[in-house]
């Protein structure tokens, strides 16, 4: 099956400054918006409470259960956006994300994101947020 997901390396623009990528293309795909994922498991009880990196990890097993069940994956991810509660936050998320996205994106081919920080979300116990655009099949 061919790729959905075709990374643009740029020439002209600086390369990006952590693990993600300046551009993503994708050809005649229909598009699957996925709203904001939150650390809450299967039952509605929030996980890893005053733990970004524990939280991070629910976030994307939370947004692989979600495109499991729109018939994608984590390689149709075509762009995040995240959203961390106080700088504090970002050394906890950035650690986090280097042990899970090896596992979740093996070719190291990771999708664009944004990464914004914020002072709440809706829940005072969320400290990360992820949103989600992929290709739909």
């Amino acid at each position: 099956m061919p790729k959905v997901r075709n990374i643009v390396k740029p020439f002209k623009a600086p390369d990006p400054l952590g693990m993600y990528s300046l551009a993503v293309r994708t050809d005649g795909q229909d598009l699957l918006l996925l709203s904001g994922q939150l650390s809450v498991d299967k039952d509605g009880n929030t996980v890893g409470v005053g733990d970004v990196g524990v939280q991070a990890k629910q976030v994307f097993d939370n947004i692989g259960a979600a495109l499991e069940d729109s018939g994608a994956s984590y390689d149709d991810i075509l762009k995040l956006t995240t959203f961390l509660v106080g700088e504090e936050s970002l050394a906890g998320f950035t650690e986090a994300r280097t042990t899970f996205y090896p596992e979740i994106f093996p070719d190291g081919d990771y999708p664009p994101n944004t990464l914004l920080l914020v002072s709440g979300l809706a829940k005072p116990e969320f400290l990360v947020e992820v949103e989600v655009i992929a290709a739909a099949k």
